[in-house]
């Protein structure tokens, strides 16, 4: 057996909720990793990627707002990767490693703090082989109607634009043919948080029986 931290995945298709369960997750004792904050965070902060962004799709990407604070034409990036799969795997190939460094680090941390359980969100957990490096992988679902609303209530673009994002994701099928616990989120916020709950108590029995206590 080995020491804590115990390693938990968490992944979703676009709209699935997967946030929100990372939230309740945290707010009942987990400590969170969100590799897609970290990967956007390198995007504006490391030299090396800025300068690999720069390469892929152009400098005029980058620009400075009236603070000289960096910003990222985010939308350009995105209409240029999905409509050439060659740039998203370059694209991938230069944050990813970078991001399991900062996940390592993050494990380190984790383990000096004696936390328990550290969970990683990251939307293609799969497709960026992060959840190799884990110990239990959670996959939230939803129906596709659900998500689509939500993802347009949130801004993130047209009906049109959410059905485009989602059809180029991996389907949720496949999705939980690899998930070691699925969590269904296709009722109310409530409904979801109990369903959260019952995946910590499963969490904490898992974690215990892998690891050493403290």
């Amino acid at each position: 057996m080995r020491r804590y931290p115990f390693l938990v995945g968490v992944t979703g298709g676009l709209g699935s909720g997967k946030s929100t369960v990372c939230r309740f997750l945290s707010e009942m004792g987990c400590s969170l990793f969100e590799a897609d904050l970290v990967a956007k965070e390198l995007q504006l902060h490391d030299k090396e990627v800025i300068e690999g962004i720069k390469l892929l799709f152009g400098s005029e990407v980058y620009s400075l707002d009236d603070s000289g604070k960096m910003m990222l034409d985010r939308k350009t990036i995105a209409r240029s990767v999905f409509s050439s799969p060659e740039r998203l795997d370059a694209l991938n190939r230069l944050i990813h490693p970078k991001v399991f460094d900062e996940f390592d680090n993050a494990i380190v941390d984790a383990e000096k703090q004696g936390t328990k359980i550290l969970v990683k969100e990251a939307a293609i957990l799969f497709e960026s082989g992060g959840s190799r490096q884990l110990d239990l992988v959670v996959v939230v679902v939803s129906d596709t109607e659900q998500r689509i609303e939500r993802a347009v209530e949130k801004g993130m673009g047209s009906r049109e634009e959410i059905m485009q994002r989602i059809a180029r994701q991996w389907p949720q099928e496949k999705l939980i043919e690899k998930a070691d616990y699925v969590v269904m989120n296709n009722g109310s916020l409530d409904e979801l948080k109990q369903e959260t709950r019952k995946l910590f108590i499963a969490l904490l029995a898992a974690a215990s029986s892998a690891c050493d206590s403290l």
